[in-house]
């Protein structure tokens, strides 16, 4: 304890001198303020930033997002692995692109998010939930893992919230605390969107957030990010194996498709347990990496969006 108390001092008084010694030089970091654009186009509705409080609003946000710099660039190297699967099952759908936003603020783009509620993967679906969209969810299986599953049950979610409200903010809004609540709220304050209404601070914040993301997504580069091609997460080629049997146990089984038990659950996540039951005879589709992806020296480089690369 001694040597870690002198090591401690030691260290506070080197940042203390090198503190005094920058300000003495003038050496600050330059530190610029998001612009708030007049208005946006999000979902294809036009969103207007003129009303004050709507530009504070997301101007929070924009700062937020653009100085948390650890968890905004794993999501830039994220999105490149994810974006373009789950980007074409929105369009499949017939969902807005813009949408792809909400997952990110609400898992970082992390498939294997859980909340402290116990909402689940990148849309982070809550069990109920997605047994009601149809997603298999127990010990063995849990399909709110599995990205493209999930995104295709969210498509259903957000469909239904908008066939109520007619406007995707408030879908957005409906989404994080319930299409329940922002029904009542809508009544009782006599408004018709959720821009206008007074909730409380998570709901409230949270449309500005995904507009906060899209903004810096189009083009961290403008907000002075740095990433090079070589730096994204790039999509893993997998060969998809029907299952349809009972599996005993998938460590014998991942060791049989020449992968290890550890990439066989981050192929698919939605794998829970060591075994499955299967009395059903449900086909499951498994991810097995081919071997060239699991390397960096031999899976190649691709980019979805060239704004988020330097070189």
């Amino acid at each position: 304890m001694k040597y870690i108390n002198i090591l401690l001092v030691t260290l506070v008084a080197c940042a203390t001198a090198f503190s005094t010694q920058a300000q003495r030089a003038g050496e600050f970091m330059t530190v610029a303020a998001p612009e708030i654009p007049e208005s946006i186009n999000f979902c294809g509705d036009r969103v207007s930033f003129d009303r004050i409080d709507m530009a504070e609003r997301l101007d929070r946000e924009m700062t937020a997002v653009i100085y948390g710099q650890t968890m905004t660039s794993l999501i830039i190297k994220r999105a490149n692995r994810y974006f373009p699967r789950l980007i074409e099952i929105l369009k499949e759908n017939n969902m807005p692109e813009d949408l792809i936003y909400l997952a990110v603020a609400e898992s970082s783009l992390d498939i294997n998010a859980l909340s402290p509620a116990k909402a689940a993967g990148i849309w982070q679906f809550m069990a109920a939930t997605g047994k009601q969209y149809g997603l298999e969810v127990n010990d063995d299986v849990d399909e709110r893992y599995d990205p493209e599953k999930e995104t295709v049950a969210a498509c259903r979610y957000l469909r239904d919230a908008y066939s109520r409200y007619h406007n995707w903010a408030t879908v957005c809004a409906s989404y994080n605390a319930g299409t329940g609540r922002i029904t009542n709220e809508l009544s009782s304050q006599q408004v018709s969107n959720s821009f206008d209404l007074r909730l409380v601070s998570e709901t409230s914040r949270y449309v500005f957030r995904i507009i906060a993301y899209k903004l810096f997504l189009e083009n961290p580069k403008k907000f002075g990010y740095r990433i090079y091609s070589s730096q994204l997460y790039q999509p893993v080629d997998c060969e998809v194996i029907e299952v349809s049997q009972p599996v005993s146990n998938w460590v014998t089984w991942a060791k049989e498709h020449g992968i290890t038990y550890m990439q066989l659950r981050d192929a698919n996540p939605w794998i829970r347990s060591t075994k499955l039951p299967n009395a059903s005879g449900k086909v499951y589709k498994v991810k097995v990496p081919k071997q060239d992806s699991l390397y960096r020296s031999k899976a190649g480089s691709t980019v979805y969006n060239r704004n988020w690369v330097v070189d």
